[in-house]
C-alpha cells in the first residue's frame, strides 16, 4: 500500500488509507479509547510526540485509518515480526479498534482483510495478534475470520525495572 493509497472497500463510502504525520492525535484518541474499552486507560503513557516519533521518524510501526464517510472510525497498528522457522517477516497486529458507533457494519473485518492483503503484498504468510481471554465477542469474530488461538504457547513479558536490571547484567 503506497502512502497516497487508498483501499476502496466493499462498504460504500468507507476507505482505509495508510496513516501519516496529520494522523497522529487521531491515532492517540483511538488508542485512549481502546484502553477504555479494555479497562486499561491507567497504562496508557503514550503522546503525541512518541507517536510522532516511533511511527514516522523511527518507522517502528504503521498504521492503517478506515474511515467511514471522511471521517476516521477505525485504526489498525502493526508492524513486521519474523519467523525463523519460515526464514521471512510476517505481520504483527498490536491493536485494532472501531468506534462503538460503527461496530456491527462489518468494518472490523475490512480491516482485517486490509491488513491481510498488506501482508500478502508483502510476502509475509502470518498475520499475528494477541487477545484478551476474557473478550468473548472478539475471540468470536476471529475464529469467525478462520483464525485459530495459539494454545500451546504463553506470552511472556519483562518491563520497567526488571528490563533495565536484566540489560544492566550484560556488564
Amino acid at each position: 500500500m503506497a502512502p497516497d493509497e487508498k483501499f476502496i472497500t466493499s462498504i460504500p463510502d468507507f476507505i482505509i488509507r495508510l496513516g501519516c504525520p496529520k494522523d497522529v492525535p487521531i491515532v492517540l484518541d483511538f488508542i485512549k479509547h481502546l484502553a477504555d474499552y479494555e479497562k486499561l486507560s491507567h497504562e496508557v503513557v503514550a503522546t503525541e510526540e512518541v507517536l510522532m516519533n516511533s511511527l514516522f521518524i523511527k518507522h517502528q510501526a504503521e498504521v492503517i485509518i478506515g474511515e467511514l464517510h471522511g471521517r476516521p472510525v477505525a485504526f489498525a497498528l502493526f508492524f513486521h515480526n519474523f519467523s525463523t522457522f519460515l526464514g521471512k517477516a510476517n505481520l504483527y497486529l498490536e491493536d485494532l479498534f472501531v468506534d462503538e458507533s460503527c461496530r456491527g457494519l462489518g468494518l472490523g473485518k475490512i480491516m482485517f482483510s486490509c491488513l491481510a492483503r498488506i501482508a500478502v503484498d508483502r510476502g509475509c504468510e502470518r498475520l499475528d495478534w494477541w487477545c484478551l481471554d476474557w473478550n468473548e465477542s472478539s475471540i468470536s469474530f476471529y475464529k469467525g475470520m478462520g483464525a485459530s488461538p495459539m494454545s500451546d504457547w504463553t506470552v511472556y513479558r519483562v518491563d520497567g525495572d526488571k528490563l533495565k536490571k536484566l540489560a544492566e547484567s550484560l556488564r
